[in-house]
């Protein structure tokens, strides 16, 4: 699944993030405080993620797995602020996203990233 996932990342394939995930996966974000639940809109929030994060500096550094599970470090910068993370991914057995906790820092970029969602957002269901 890892495999599957980075190779997203790499090519910025933001149409095939439902492929990954299962169909009650549940997405738990820095910013809003009840989880995301169901493929559909999970799908549309990490696609907004996308458009937000992946802007040219975005990166991996590090990662820690287990059999079903993995931590994913990664470092962007949106506005001239140095942004550091991890994505926390558990899959199933079949290889689909069941869980995606994301957790970023510093505090002064999480309103700033907010705005960036909410608005992409905004554009996705108008579409």
């Amino acid at each position: 699944m890892l495999n599957k996932w980075h190779t997203l990342i790499e090519n910025n394939a933001v149409s095939d993030i439902s492929t990954l995930l299962a169909d009650d996966v549940t997405l738990f974000s820095p910013v809003i405080h009840t989880p995301i639940k169901g493929k559909e809109m999970v799908s549309l929030y990490l696609t907004a993620a996308f458009h937000t994060f992946l802007n040219g500096t975005f990166t991996y550094n590090r990662e820690f797995s287990g059999d079903n599970a993995a931590v994913l470090e990664f470092s962007l910068v949106i506005q001239e602020i140095d942004i550091n993370g991890i994505d926390m991914i558990t899959w199933n057995d079949a290889g689909k996203i069941t869980e995606f906790k994301v957790m970023i820092r510093p505090y002064k970029a999480l309103n700033m990233i907010n705005e960036q969602m909410t608005a992409m957002l905004t554009q996705l269901k108008n579409r």
